[in-house]
């Protein structure tokens, strides 16, 4: 295996890890305060934000399984920089404290995941 193909993988699994992590937030509204720096005074607002834990997991999951399958590097990568990219185009309008924090969390997973597109592109020229 070459270098530029260990280095999807780990991108793509660095990328799944930080989408595992909000996952905590399935626990409810502590764990939900914690992770973004919100008032959850409305049970709804919380439902959908458990829900968002949810998905992340999957995306987490996915991207790991996706570094186990070369075919899948694309489409990991794919996934992770839209979800990536999603996030800080509806930030830009502004963040709290906390929100900003994964505003920058995201910026530099948005650089790992450009070092992950080079290297498959690399990789797929060989």
């Amino acid at each position: 295996m070459t270098v530029c193909r260990w280095v999807v993988i780990v991108v793509l699994v660095v990328v799944g890890v930080v989408h595992v992590l909000p996952l905590v937030g399935v626990l409810g509204d502590a764990r939900l305060r914690a992770l973004y720096g919100v008032t959850l005074d409305d049970s709804q607002v919380t439902l959908l934000l458990r829900h968002r834990a949810v998905l992340f997991g999957l995306l987490g999951a996915f991207l790991f399984y996706a570094a186990s399958q070369p075919t899948l590097h694309r489409v990991g990568l794919a996934a992770g920089s839209i979800a990536v990219g999603s996030f800080l185009v509806l930030a830009r309008d502004g963040t709290n404290a906390t929100l900003t924090r994964v505003v920058n969390v995201d910026r530099a997973l948005l650089g790992v995941l450009l070092v992950g597109w080079v290297a498959s592109a690399i990789a797929a020229r060989r």
